[in-house]
């Protein structure tokens, strides 16, 4: 262990000790405790729930119980989820629904806002977004006849988006602006209430995309007057690769929006099997096809658990182990060439802090394939470290700066070309 770190290990110890989340590590399968997973915001771990819970949907409900699972569990995953996805983000009951990916969510919910606000022709967002989401709202643009401009708002120093910048860019032909947050890189953290509230007062309509915030940032979707949002499931939610997005319509907008496209699971009564579409009174109306049942039920035990452990507590736990994690930044890392991708304010970031290095992307692949350290990378240099406060330990941050260090003071990343593999 590097010298400057014995006190850090002494801390982490003492806070692990302390720790009120501590025994939810006990919840996830973890097959090999010395490896220190810190892509939870990326991939969350598997809940031993959701293993079990696989059990009795394979070999009960399906196995057994077959095509009569849709009316015993199946039917009503989609709100019965959303319900529970409510409160993690400050919605009403009835107003989250689950399924389809986040990029189809976000589709739905760029064209429901443009509808809403005919005449009014630019959309505001920012070159930090995650590009799904503007290859969507590029995408929207082109079907609707490139009526409407995408403004994207300049991060001058790579991780934040100033005030100004936002206040610059409202005008009273502004339809929609929409972010991501935090942000998929540095994990800088609008200031959500301020802009929403900015928004409203220039007439436009605002879309939130939580996907690496929701289940580790508090949220209120109904208090700061947010119209729409979406985020994935499979981060800090836990509930799996691929597993089925959220979304949220302000219910008030529901009554007006034009949900698109139509499909059966969002009629009135889908099986009336009518020819003609009549949308539900409900967030339903926003389903369109079959939902992917097996994945969308291993969404629901790591949404408990979740519930059980609080959002107001997993913050508090994110942001203290951002902040030790950032004081051995300074006093390591920083003398071997890295520099800090994300903001120092603990309140302006999310769970996740990124490093960056111009060899980050080769420190990454000896990190993953010699030191069983699991971060992510994004170009051009950043290696992503995710402490996913139900499983990370504060001791796991420290053995990762170690071994940062150690792969870089030692030169080891020079062993390993620069050819990018299909998956960073």
């Amino acid at each position: 262990m590097n010298t400057k770190l014995d006190d850090f290990l002494n801390q982490a110890h003492q806070l692990d000790s302390a720790d009120g989340l501590a025994p939810f590590r006990d919840e996830f399968v973890i097959a090999d405790d010395a490896l220190l997973y810190l892509d939870g915001n990326s991939l969350g771990r598997m809940p031993k729930a959701t293993r079990q819970m696989f059990g009795d949907v394979l070999d009960h409900q399906w196995a057994d119980r077959l095509i009569r699972s849709w009316g015993e569990n199946w039917y009503d995953a989609p709100t019965r989820i959303g319900d529970k996805i409510a409160p993690i983000i400050g919605a009403q009951p009835g107003e989250v629904i689950v399924g389809d990916s986040t990029t189809v969510n976000l589709f739905k919910l760029v064209t429901a806002a443009l509808s809403l606000r005919p005449g009014q022709t630019k959309i505001i967002s920012d070159v930090l977004n995650f590009p799904t989401d503007l290859y969507t709202i590029q995408g929207v643009i082109d079907l609707l006849g490139q009526d409407h401009e995408l403004i994207l708002l300049p991060a001058d120093d790579g991780i934040a988006i100033s005030m100004e910048a936002y206040k610059a860019a409202l005008d009273d032909d502004v339809a929609l602006v929409t972010f991501s947050t935090p942000t998929f890189k540095s994990g800088y953290l609008h200031e959500i209430e301020a802009i929403t509230r900015l928004a409203h007062d220039a007439g436009s309509l605002v879309l939130w995309d939580f996907s690496h915030g929701v289940g580790s940032v508090p949220i209120d979707v109904t208090n700061w007057g947010i119209d729409f949002a979406v985020g994935c499931t499979y981060k800090y939610l836990n509930g799996g690769p691929g597993s089925p997005a959220f979304l949220y319509v302000r219910e008030q907008h529901r009554k007006e929006a034009n949900a698109r496209p139509w499909g059966w699971w969002g009629h009135e009564s889908p099986f009336a099997f009518d020819l003609d579409y009549r949308a539900a009174e409900s967030a339903r109306q926003f389903l369109v096809g079959t939902p992917p049942v097996l994945s969308m039920l291993a969404v629901e035990p790591a949404v408990d658990l979740v519930l059980r452990a609080g959002v107001d507590a997993i913050r508090e736990k994110a942001m203290a182990m951002g902040e030790f994690f950032v004081e051995m930044f300074d006093a390591v890392l920083a003398e071997v060439g890295f520099t800090l991708g994300s903001p120092r304010d603990p309140h302006r970031r999310g769970s996740h802090i990124s490093l960056r290095h111009p060899e980050g992307y080769r420190i990454c692949r000896v990190l993953i394939e010699e030191e069983q350290v699991i971060p992510d990378f994004r170009e051009p240099d950043n290696i992503r470290l995710g402490f996913a406060p139900l499983y990370t330990r504060y001791v796991d941050c420290v053995e990762a700066v170690e071994r940062l260090h150690r792969v870089v003071a030692d030169r080891r990343y020079e062993a390993y070309d620069t050819h990018r593999t299909d998956i960073t």
